[in-house]
């Protein structure tokens, strides 16, 4: 992380001064590699990348979630879930290891990202992000649910490009059933027989 923000000589209003400080703060995001490749397998994805990718799934595939959903908190919510990992950094869906301290880590990143911004807006981000992690309404099901979608995605059509390194098999990946299956039923019944083709071409060991 570089030094702290300063807003030109002459800005007197210190409130967007703050907000623009958090949207330069969170440019970071736009550094943090995921382990999912591009689908032209050209490079990794980007955190940043990564959440307006699971935005437009969100705007594109809203008819699917599991109960009626409001489709702008959604958005919000995936545009702001990974924020936390401009310091917590990226925790590799299959890396038991990194998954143990993950939520403290993130949680401790929330704690001090967050409280960059004005009051009123640092509450409601931090209330959407909580709700996110916690999966406690139909938005946040549904966004979650998203979330693990996206990435299986990119691994079928790249044919297992994060899949095959890291040995993970069928097994690994039905063990995240209940996340999509709460939030979308539909989405996990296409993605069910996708993972069945990963495992018949080889993408993804049995």
């Amino acid at each position: 992380m570089g030094p702290p923000v300063e807003p030109p000589p002459g800005i007197t209003d210190a409130r967007l001064a703050r907000q623009i400080a958090f949207l330069l703060e969170i440019d970071q995001l736009k550094s943090v590699l995921r382990q999912s490749h591009l689908i032209d397998r050209s490079r990794r994805e980007n955190d940043a990348e990564h959440s307006w990718h699971l935005a437009m799934l969100a705007v594109v595939l809203g008819e699917y979630a599991a109960a009626e959903v409001d489709q702008a908190r959604v958005i919000r919510m995936l545009l702001i879930h990974d924020l936390v990992e401009v310091y917590a950094g990226d925790t590799f869906l299959y890396d038991t290891q990194a998954a143990a301290s993950q939520a403290e880590r993130e949680r401790a990143a929330a704690d001090r990202l967050f409280p960059q911004l004005p009051g009123d807006q640092a509450d409601e981000l931090r209330a959407l992000w909580d709700e996110f992690e916690e999966r406690r309404t139909p938005d946040a099901r549904f966004a979650r649910a998203l979330d693990r979608v996206q990435p299986l995605l990119l691994n079928f059509y790249t044919a297992g490009s994060t899949w095959l390194p890291h040995r993970v098999s069928r097994a690994d990946v039905l063990a995240h059933q209940k996340t999509v299956e709460d939030g979308s039923p539909a989405l996990w019944a296409y993605i069910r027989v996708m993972i069945d083709e990963a495992v018949r071409r080889g993408y993804l060991l049995a």
